[in-house]
């Protein structure tokens, strides 16, 4: 299979990439079960790239529901090495206002059992994940969205919630007082597997809401964040056509190398089932 450098997860809003040109649906198996939908593939800027919907076409799948390893797992096999990820997100602070673009570089988990990690079941691996977004990648994307004449707030921590449910007040109250920038429901999974499976990663934010804290925005309703994402979705498309069309085929950063010296389990311990399934992932430090 041809090898394809990009990938694109579209959250809520996005749900196709527009510009796309020579496009194929490509269904990828994996030990994980099925990803979110069929992969759209095809070419962008010159460039070839895997499209996502994260949610499914038609917005099938709540965020609890998402098989975020499948979805990671089907880029890394697809030959992918940088994901440009979008997201809707509410606004935790006074000036990120609806409409604005949020570049996050850090998370913070507030989620409840879910799934986020390759390893397991005969193979261990700790990774750094102290700067969870690729630095490198990060900055293409912040340049990008400059030259478009959009000025993206670059930096800021991401509330991952469990959701379906919007917030209470007063847990919207507690993440302010923490300090922290935007909430939403998906990203840290995508941004913790993607770094398991040495994928640069990066969250293009959208803001559609202030959450519940606001006084003038005190009820979050789904129709207000529609609206509001249908006209940020085109900016994102913008940013994303512009960063796929400067990205180069070299990566700067430690991304490429990070289970270098994560992997503790003795290679002569590790399970035949948990190699194959582990394949495309560990391969290369298991021979």
């Amino acid at each position: 299979m041809e090898k394809i450098g990009i990938g694109i997860i579209g959250g809520s809003g996005l749900y196709d990439m527009p510009g796309l040109t020579s496009r194929e649906e490509i269904r990828v198996e994996t030990p994980f079960g099925e990803p979110s939908d069929a992969f759209i593939v095809g070419t962008l800027e010159g460039k070839r790239v895997a499209f996502l919907p994260r949610h499914g076409r038609g917005h099938r799948l709540s965020p609890s529901e998402l098989n975020f390893r499948a979805n990671i797992y089907a880029m890394k096999t697809l030959g992918v090495e940088r994901i440009l990820s979008v997201s809707a997100v509410g606004s935790l602070k006074e000036n990120l206002a609806p409409l604005d673009i949020v570049l996050p570089d850090q998370f913070f988990d507030r989620t409840r059992g879910r799934v986020s990690t390759f390893f397991g079941e005969g193979i261990v691996a700790h990774i750094s994940f102290a700067d969870p977004i690729c630095p490198d990648l990060l900055r293409h994307v912040d340049a990008a969205a400059r030259k478009t004449g959009i000025v993206p707030v670059k930096g800021g921590c991401y509330v991952c919630m469990e959701g379906p449910a919007f917030s209470t007040k007063a847990e919207s109250n507690f993440y302010r007082q923490c300090g922290m920038d935007v909430i939403g429901m998906t990203n840290l999974q995508e941004a913790k597997l993607a770094r398991e499976a040495e994928i640069c990663y990066v969250t293009i934010a959208l803001v559609t809401d202030y959450d519940c804290w606001h006084e003038s925005h005190e009820t979050v309703s789904t129709d207000m964040i529609i609206e509001n994402l249908q006209k940020n979705c085109k900016a994102a498309q913008s940013i994303i056509l512009q960063t796929v069309r400067d990205l180069n085929g070299e990566r700067l950063c430690g991304c490429g190398e990070t289970l270098k010296y994560a992997i503790i389990t003795d290679k002569t311990a590790i399970p035949e089932a948990a190699r194959r399934r582990l394949e495309p992932i560990v391969g290369k430090y298991l021979l």
